[in-house]
């Protein structure tokens, strides 16, 4: 018998991306071959910052599919994405699968979903293939869109996803409190229509009704409450980011630049500030320059991931003096080999947009968090960071709806003598790098999962 095909597909962003292409290492690792399988536009910018860097012992095989939209189309507007992407890969996809499924073809045995991509199952149904569906995101996420029928019939949410109440809600007693306003169908506003994303969690989540595995990238020891609210149904398998084996192949859609290694290297042990607000952020001329006077007046050394994109200054997007006045203690590049900057001994926290890659990547490497959500799922990793994790520590906006420089020192400054917080942060990597390791139950559950997939 041929070895394992298994066809991955992950949702065309590049938090998404990323998980799926961990997940992918760890199966080539047990002798399972891979087709990753992403959208045209995706597929280029990873290409791209891959380099030279295309496969794993020739077992993940890189292909794209069109998605629908034009080259010039904004990427970023989530409503028309999921729109083209659904009318239009699915044909894709059969295709794909028909010309693999070709006569002493290596017949695809597996297809293994983003869960944002549930339409995939659909066809996986029809064509006769076992399939199982990974959710990226924390399992709180997850929880909330499970929980969408019991939101409506309790009156806290309409049949468009719109919160009629104003008050915080817990999924059950040992999850965090949620401000309905932060649901991610509703806090992503800019970037969709609410209607088109609430009808299309709830088709992803019909989508996985019938599946046999439906795994979360996440963990007892962070969200024992939101996996119990789900339980049997999702299991975790993670963290991805920290098993031995995924490191080969990032799925970034920016080439990163190692040499901010090299600085960090010069740095004396947790003395740095890492800040980034992954692929999504984007910050106005006002709060851009309040971020940038905060790192200034901060005085201490800072790494800042400023993607070309992050800001839509057009002019010099730096306030006047600030790379001169910063020359000696900060460093600023496009885009950081993120896990490596995260274990290296000079960083001392984390200034982030808490989305849930960056958010296990830094609770899985001890490092204390300063929180900036920018929008859906960001905000509840914060309230776990904050408060129930106790590991970080909220930035305020003002009147104004800015961050204010005063706010950013002030808060670095806080966080930096808190010995207790950064005992807890520590206390946490533990535990969360326990459930991986052998004997773990992230552990177990991968290993089952993968006698499925060969069975």
């Amino acid at each position: 018998m041929n070895n394992p095909h298994v066809l991955v597909i992950p949702y065309p962003v590049q938090g998404h991306v990323r998980p799926l292409l961990e997940f992918s290492q760890l199966l080539v690792k047990h002798g399972i071959k891979i087709t990753f399988v992403n959208t045209e536009f995706s597929h280029q910018r990873i290409m791209n910052a891959f380099g030279s860097k295309v496969s794993v012992d020739g077992s993940i095989h890189f292909v794209s599919l069109p998605d629908g939209m034009g080259v010039d189309e904004n990427k970023n507007h989530i409503g028309r994405s999921i729109e083209s992407i659904c009318q239009f890969m699915p044909m894709e996809l059969k295709q794909l699968i028909n010309e693999i499924n070709r006569p002493n073809g290596d017949e695809v045995t597996c297809i293994l979903t983003d869960m944002f991509m549930g339409w995939s199952l659909e066809i996986a149904a029809e064509l006769g293939i076992k399939a199982a569906a990974l959710f990226p995101a924390s399992a709180l996420s997850l929880a909330s869109m499970f929980a969408i029928p019991t939101m409506i019939d309790g009156g806290v949410i309409d049949e468009n996803g719109t919160p009629l109440k104003h008050e915080m809600i817990q999924l059950s007693s040992e999850t965090p409190a949620i401000n309905p306003s932060h649901f991610s169908w509703v806090s992503i506003e800019g970037f969709t229509t609410q209607k088109i994303l609430f009808n299309f969690f709830q088709r992803n989540i019909k989508a996985v009704e019938k599946i046999e595995w439906l795994l979360s990238n996440s963990t007892y020891e962070l969200e024992a409450g939101a996996l119990a609210t789900m339980a049997p149904k999702v299991l975790p398998i993670g963290p991805l980011s920290t098993y031995e084996g995924v490191g080969t192949l990032v799925a970034n859609f920016w080439p990163e630049d190692s040499s901010c290694l090299k600085w960090l290297d010069k740095q004396p042990p947790r003395s740095v500030i890492y800040v980034a607000f992954g692929s999504f952020t984007i910050l106005d001329q006002t709060q851009f320059w309040e971020l940038a006077l905060g790192l200034q007046h901060s005085n201490k050394p800072f790494l800042w991931v400023v993607r070309p994109d992050i800001t839509e200054a057009k002019d010099e997007a730096y306030p006047k003096g600030f790379r001169a006045s910063v020359a000696d203690r900060g460093q600023m590049v496009g885009w950081a080999p993120q896990r490596a900057v995260l274990s290296h001994p000079s960083i001392a926290c984390f200034l982030s947009h808490c989305g849930w890659n960056s958010t296990l990547e830094g609770v899985s490497n001890g490092v204390p968090f300063l929180c900036w959500p920018y929008f859906a799922d960001q905000f509840m990793n914060e309230s776990y960071i904050c408060e129930i994790w106790k590991v970080g520590l909220k930035l305020e906006k003002d009147e104004s709806g800015i961050i204010g420089q005063e706010e950013i020192k002030s808060k670095m400054e806080k966080l930096l003598s808190d010995e207790n917080l950064k005992a807890r942060a520590m206390e946490l990597k533990e535990k969360i790098r326990t459930s991986v390791k052998e004997g773990g139950y992230s552990n177990k559950i991968l290993k089952s999962f993968i006698e499925w997939v060969k069975s």
